[in-house]
């Protein structure tokens, strides 16, 4: 069984917990134990805020179901989450147990996130854009090139991105878990954890941007431009505008946008475009609300037979059959 939520009745579960709330450090207000939701399962998550911009979650429970959250569009800040146990998956991203996702900040658009049954074990960090670009050391705070995908521009939908927990990684996540301090000196000692993880991530996306520069080079108002055409398409599931259209739109020739969409998101526009209105209609499909003809309509496929025949070959069941299992496991 999968249990379907929105975010603002799943934070609203953990309000409703608040006589569940005890503080982890007795010397530390900024550092509370919340115990999981009991409809959801068992277990807690600490929230430790550090400073002013950097917040850092540790979560040790067990869904009793698998639970999809969905999310409303939103602003997002620079955010990394590694899983130590358990998995979850979004319209992009399959993170598995001794696995990382990395978000940048932007504008997140509506989505889910889908979260196995049994022991999650997480450690996530959020980061705001103003704390991230005060490691700049030069007075115009401009990142460099191969990190300035990570702050997105005004109103740009946020990057996201996912890899293995190295070695290095999983000795300071240990080191933040088994942290034997209180008071400033556990703060103090995790905040620096916090920052080698950062630099660690940050390390990995400039060798992987100049591994792809190498061939071809992609230059900061481009890379901007090509986010903007990913916006725009996900923007227009039931009717996307042209390639030709899009270079327009965004201001690049058709040969730069085929070209740097692939090396920016590892793939071409259509692919990327038809495994989100996939994901999307999945999504849909297990709320229960709509049949399978007004899915295939919003999530942009004007025929009924080509839709079933693409969501089976993604999913292995047609999604008709999905919307009955979905039903007849409520």
């Amino acid at each position: 069984m999968v249990v379907t939520i929105s975010r603002q009745a799943y934070w609203q579960l953990w309000d409703e917990n608040a006589d569940n709330i005890s503080k982890f450090d007795p010397n530390d207000d900024l550092d509370i134990i919340y115990k999981y939701p009991q409809e959801l399962g068992q277990g807690y998550s600490r929230f430790i805020w550090l400073r002013q911009g950097i917040e850092l979650n540790i979560g040790d429970y067990h869904n009793f179901d698998g639970i999809i959250l969905h999310h409303q569009e939103r602003e997002h800040p620079l955010e990394y989450n590694f899983q130590l146990s358990g998995s979850y998956t979004t319209p992009f991203l399959s993170v598995n147990t001794k696995e990382y996702s990395l978000c940048g900040s932007g504008i997140a658009p509506q989505e889910y996130c889908q979260s196995s049954p049994g022991q999650q074990i997480q450690i996530n960090v959020h980061i705001e854009p103003e704390v991230f670009r005060s490691f700049i050391g030069d007075r115009s705070g401009d990142l460099p090139t191969e990190l300035q995908h990570l702050i997105a521009a005004e109103n740009r939908i946020y990057y996201q991105n996912s890899g293995k927990i190295t070695p290095q990684m999983q000795a300071c996540l240990q080191q933040i878990l088994q942290c034997p301090y209180y008071g400033i000196t556990k703060r103090m000692y995790l905040e620096a954890r916090v920052l080698d993880l950062m630099a660690l991530l940050v390390e990995q996306e400039i060798e992987a941007r100049k591994g792809k520069d190498s061939t071809h080079s992609l230059k900061s108002d481009d890379l901007e431009r090509l986010y903007h055409a990913r916006e725009i398409l996900l923007q227009n599931l039931d009717n996307p505008p042209s390639l030709v259209d899009l270079s327009r739109q965004v201001g690049l020739n058709e040969c730069t946008l085929k070209r740097g969409f692939r090396l920016a998101f590892g793939t071409t526009a259509f692919h990327y475009l038809h495994h989100y209105r996939l994901e999307k209609a999945r999504q849909l499909l297990h709320t229960g609300d709509m049949n399978v003809v007004e899915v295939a309509r919003i999530v942009g496929f004007a025929s009924r037979s080509y839709f079933a025949s693409a969501f089976r070959k993604k999913f292995g069941v047609n999604p008709k059959e999905y919307l009955t299992n979905r039903n007849n496991s409520r």
